[in-house]
């Protein structure tokens, strides 16, 4: 069946009720869908197949810390879009993305699963992962969610965590590593490189006139790497280049507002509005301050050529393991 966003449990019940298939489901915000969401989405789609039940992921927007506690609340990830669309990338039947407000944060653990995921997403099985909490002030966790289990008639399957090089992947994990530039470990966390969306904006000129074209973005997440020059992609009208990105003031230029801005390799239009996506690979240095446009030029042209020997090298490991 096609992937389908909902926004209510009442139209999971109108989309999928009459069916009687019931839903095999997970819980949770899924901030990055790194390796360890991707884990239990596996499982729920698996599982779900197995048993002809509807595959479910229920989320919110906004995330519930943004609500109760935003003084404390992490920078996100990444976006609902980007989440929706890894969702239908792994296989869910459905998304039902619920409004979370203080209202929402009223509702008990035990009226949560009962009003909500039994009666009106029609739960056999829920997967989650050993932290999870839920209901109001985080009440409910995995041991009252088995007891509710016993009594309600529907199953548990409690997911471990994934872990990378030793390290358990979390979302957590994923932001030290991105406050700290190091956004190749961050993709080994993710699956994939971090990817920063938005609109193309104009910007002032000044690499156009001084020294290389590049394009601006306006980006839609919340967390941003540290400000440096990274290896990356930039998809632009539906093509991946190669390219060199900037995050970070401009100081040679006198800078004062934060920008993100991406030198296509071998890319010479002008773009001045459309969508843009840029894939961070490797960070290369620091941002710094030159002397003047010249020795900026010098410092972007080693860049570049550290940026072409890098994608050199991942076209070779890509062809070995397509040809392996």
């Amino acid at each position: 069946m096609p992937f389908e966003v909902l926004h209510s449990p009442g139209e999971w019940m109108a989309r999928f009720g009459a069916s009687g298939a019931g839903s095999v489901l997970t819980v949770g915000n899924f901030d990055g869908l790194h390796l360890g969401h991707q884990k239990i989405l596996r499982d729920v789609v698996e599982r779900a197949r197995a048993a002809s039940a509807v595959a479910t992921v229920l989320t919110f927007d906004p995330p519930p810390l943004k609500v109760l506690r935003p003084e404390v609340a992490p920078p996100r990830i990444s976006t609902l879009a980007q989440r929706l669309e890894g969702f239908g990338h792994a296989g869910l039947d459905a998304a039902l993305v619920l409004h979370f407000d203080l209202e929402f944060a009223k509702i008990s653990a035990e009226d949560f699963v009962r009003k909500i995921l039994l009666e009106q997403v029609a739960m056999r099985l829920i997967l989650v992962g050993e932290n999870f909490r839920f209901g109001n002030k985080h009440a409910g966790n995995s041991r009252l969610l088995s007891e509710l289990a016993r009594l309600h008639g529907f199953a548990v399957q409690i997911v471990p965590p994934v872990l990378c090089r030793g390290e358990i992947v979390s979302s957590t994990a994923i932001r030290r590593e991105m406050a700290e530039g190091n956004v190749s470990h961050a993709a080994r966390l993710l699956g994939r490189p971090f990817v920063l969306t938005g609109e193309i904006r104009r910007g002032t000129g000044t690499g156009r006139k001084f020294v290389f074209p590049t394009l601006n973005l306006a980006p839609e997440q919340e967390l941003l790497p540290a400000q440096g020059v990274y290896v990356t992609e930039t998809n632009v009208e539906g093509r991946l280049w190669h390219s060199v990105t900037n995050v970070g003031r401009r100081p040679t230029f006198n800078g004062a507002e934060l920008s993100i801005e991406s030198h296509l390799l071998g890319f010479t239009r002008t773009l001045t509005q459309g969508r843009m996506e840029i894939h961070f690979w490797k960070r290369l240095r620091e941002e710094k301050k030159f002397s003047g446009p010249e020795e900026l030029r010098r410092q972007i042209t080693k860049d570049i050529a550290r940026a072409n020997n890098f994608f050199s090298r991942l076209d070779r490991a890509r062809r070995a393991r397509q040809s392996a």
